[in-house]
């Protein structure tokens, strides 16, 4: 009823008749005027300029009162990150006198900018990584010193990222990207831009144990964790081999915009972007060793979200399908005999088949979350169930691309390892147990179920525990996909969230299945940001 402004009414029960254990109400209403807003007030905001706030709100002065555009306006102002939705204050204040009502947001602004440096050793030597995540970027004052905050301009809303990682010798891996979620000012139809360069040098090959590589899990596996004390057969320094290398660089400019139907929780977003790819000797990809590729792609996602907040999330879902399309290059090539050069598997003919990448890649991904105790409350369990599933086609059955491939198994984190693929994680199990070399993931499917329980939920600090129930595979072709042909694995975790660090956690889990040879057994596994 105060969807329709009636703020202001009455509302009595009347018992008519009490038969038995049973009893007829009739609700009898006094309409008062409906409730016009007269003032959005927003307290406690220190961080974004005032109006970067107020777009995303749905109630606005002069509007009738409606319950559930203030419920959204809320979780609005949780998604931006800026503020801690334990603490938001938001009521309604009624003037009955002349038919009006104040809107009060108070809130309580919380850190939101993100620092990783982090250091490790690897079977490579020390590897270093650092990584800058401003989410309060104001991109048309980065000229105008006066307006900084600090050491950057800030007040827009806008996303800024910059990153590096390098183990010198072996790899380093440059990124920048920047994101408007509101470009323009006026309506929320959001910009981003990204762009990246790597360079990978390969391990001699008498570094490791041949013997190894026999077992069928190969480079692929060696990288996800299985090497050993016995393939160190010479020092670091003789690991490196100058001679293999990968070289990646790549652009991508992206347009999105918030969708009225079905309703406007939906969005759409387009992106087109190129990359390139030079290979020297590497061995590491079943399809192609050497020589330079390109690829000019397509993406198209269409995307639901409805979440209330996205560090402990209570309740709604996320559903997203994206589908990124190539040109048919082969096409525009020419009279060519693909098979031929496909069966000639030479460096040649392989320079040809793959001068440009084409390709076709879906995946539907979503997530739910059920509250199994009071949804309003600080200590809420929550029931989160995940379904998803990818595709990586090709138009002509000569051409499978090399890259974009999935790989499928672990923790889910990505690293110079993966090769240009895309990284799954399946908890319970090696990383990238699924898709060794010579088994590249061209298919896979994962479901899962996970329940949440909250340990702390501040302003400062988040966290949580989680147990979970987890199933998917990997398939080498498109046609041998089989959704519900799955390896399961269960296990809990722990996840801590810190405004400075994002979000982090380690998980133990159990593999109950034997995959190409090996059992999953027990794993454990770090987790570093969020996943979707």
């Amino acid at each position: 009823y105060m969807d329709q402004g009636y703020l202001f009414y009455q509302l009595i029960p009347i018992e008519k008749n009490v038969h038995g254990d049973s009893i007829a109400l009739e609700m009898r209403m006094i309409e008062g005027p409906k409730a016009t807003i007269n003032n959005v007030i927003i307290n406690g905001n220190d961080r974004l300029y005032e109006k970067v706030i107020r777009r995303e709100l749905f109630v606005k002065p002069g509007e009738l009162f409606n319950k559930q555009d203030l419920i959204r306006s809320a979780r609005e102002i949780a998604q931006t990150g800026h503020f801690d939705p334990e603490n938001m204050d938001i009521r309604p204040e009624p003037n009955a006198e002349n038919g009006t009502v104040d809107i009060i947001f108070d809130l309580e602004s919380k850190a939101n900018d993100q620092i990783e440096v982090s250091f490790g050793w690897g079977q490579t030597g020390l590897i270093g990584k650092l990584a800058l995540k401003f989410t309060n970027f104001s991109i048309k004052n980065l000229f105008n010193p006066g307006s900084y905050k600090g050491l950057i301009p800030q007040g827009e809303g806008q996303t800024f990222t910059i990153s590096a990682q390098t183990n010198a010798k072996y790899y380093q891996s440059y990124a920048i990207s920047f994101l408007d979620p509101w470009f323009g000012g006026k309506r929320p139809n959001s910009l981003s831009i990204s762009a990246w360069y790597s360079r990978q040098t390969g391990i001699n090959s008498s570094f490791y144990n041949r013997r190894w590589m026999n077992s069928g899990y190969g480079y692929g596996g060696m990288w996800g964790g299985y090497l050993g004390n016995d393939y160190y057969q010479s020092t670091i320094e003789d690991a490196y081999d100058p001679n293999k290398v990968l070289q990646m660089v790549g652009i991508n400019v992206g347009i999105g915009k918030r969708l009225h139907w079905p309703d406007d929780a939906f969005t759409f977003q387009a992106e087109i972007g190129y990359q390139w790819y030079y290979l020297k000797n590497w061995d590491y990809l079943y399809y192609m060793n050497n020589g330079t590729s390109n690829s000019i792609v397509l993406g198209l996602t269409l995307a639901r979200q409805s979440i209330d907040q996205p560090l402990y999330t209570r309740r709604g879902s996320i559903f997203s399908v994206n589908l990124q399309l190539t040109p048919p290059a082969s096409l525009f090539s020419g009279k060519k005999d693909w098979e031929k050069l496909y069966k000639e598997n030479t460096v040649e003919s392989k320079k040809q088949l793959y001068r440009w990448i084409e390709y076709w890649k879906l995946r539907i991904k979503s997530r739910t979350y059920t509250p199994l105790t009071d949804p309003d409350g600080k200590w809420t369990l929550v029931l989160m169930t995940r379904a998803d599933f990818g595709l990586l086609g090709s138009y002509n059955k000569w051409l499978k691309s090399p890259f974009e491939t999935f790989y499928v198994g672990g923790d889910g984190m990505s690293g110079s390892y993966t090769y240009a693929t895309e990284t799954i994680g399946l908890r319970g199990y090696e990383n990238g147990q699924f898709t060794p070399w010579t088994k590249e993931g061209y298919a896979y499917s994962r479901v899962g179920v996970e329940l949440h329980f909250p340990f702390m939920l501040s302003a400062s600090t988040t966290i949580y525990g989680l147990t979970f129930l987890e199933a998917g595979n990997a398939w080498t072709d498109v046609k041998s996909f089989s959704p519900f042909d799955l390896k399961r694995s269960a296990g809990a975790g722990v996840r801590i969230y810190l405004p400075m660090v994002g979000m982090m956690g380690i998980d133990w889990a159990y593999g109950f299945d034997t995959v190409f040879g090996r059992k999953g057994g027990s794993q454990f596994h770090f987790i570093l940001g969020q996943e979707f």
